[in-house]
């Protein structure tokens, strides 16, 4: 049963969520010169492609779980896309020192994002949605 009434609290926790794979998809594509060279020194395979594709699934990710359209699904693809992402950029094992710490810290921070993205795949958008609306329309 689709829950009708607006939770406002929902909604900012969505419209918080998103905002971290929005401005990151965009950041990409702003400065996909830039990031193409960390990918490659991180040794992504086709860092040119696996640039755009990130960046696409992090700005229509972002924008579904924004407006809360297939939520669960949405949140779902961007958490198994965190798994690899994190291990990946965040490896703070591999460092020393400030560069470590700074590391865990982002690993961690994703480990939050992830949790957040689960509540979402478990529990959907709530009421301010897209997805209640079509809930809640006849059959």
């Amino acid at each position: 049963m689709a829950n009708s009434s607006c939770n406002i609290t929902a909604l900012i926790g969505r419209i918080l969520i998103s905002q971290v794979f929005l401005l990151a998809g965009i950041n990409k594509l702003a400065q996909f010169s830039m990031m193409s060279g960390y990918m490659t020194a991180k040794h992504v395979p086709a860092p040119a492609f696996s640039l755009a594709a990130a960046a696409l699934l992090e700005v229509l990710g972002g924008l579904a779980i924004l407006i809360g359209f297939q939520t669960k699904i949405a949140a779902w693809v961007l958490f198994f896309y965190m798994i690899p992402v994190t291990l990946l950029f965040h490896n703070f094992w591999a460092f020393q020192g400030m560069e470590r710490v700074d590391n865990q810290i982002h690993f961690m921070k994703n480990l939050a994002i992830m949790g957040g993205l689960l509540l979402l795949a478990s529990f959907g958008a709530g009421g301010c949605s897209l997805d209640s609306k079509s809930a809640a329309r006849p059959a």
